[in-house]
């Protein structure tokens, strides 16, 4: 199972120190990045696409992420 995860943040770079920092947070909710993108246009707006292997887990994460940082929002996928 995937998940796409859009991120506001008040500045990529900031942000994206921050993300690099927990990535054992992360791994411990069952969570692989697989691709990481900046909005073109908008310097505030990331996306992320991870393999979730605890759905549960991950939206724990997902919980903290929003709870913590605001902003956050996301969508479980599945292979078509």
């Amino acid at each position: 199972m995937q998940l796409f995860v859009r991120f506001e943040t008040k500045g990529y770079e900031g942000w994206k120190a921050d993300f690099d920092a927990h990535g054992e947070d992360r791994d411990q909710s069952g969570l692989m990045l697989l691709q990481l993108w900046r909005d073109a246009d908008d310097t505030t707006l990331a996306y992320g696409l991870f393999e979730a292997h605890d759905r549960k887990a991950a939206q724990g994460w997902i919980d903290r992420q929003a709870a913590l940082k605001g902003g956050v929002s996301a969508q479980f996928m599945r292979t078509a």
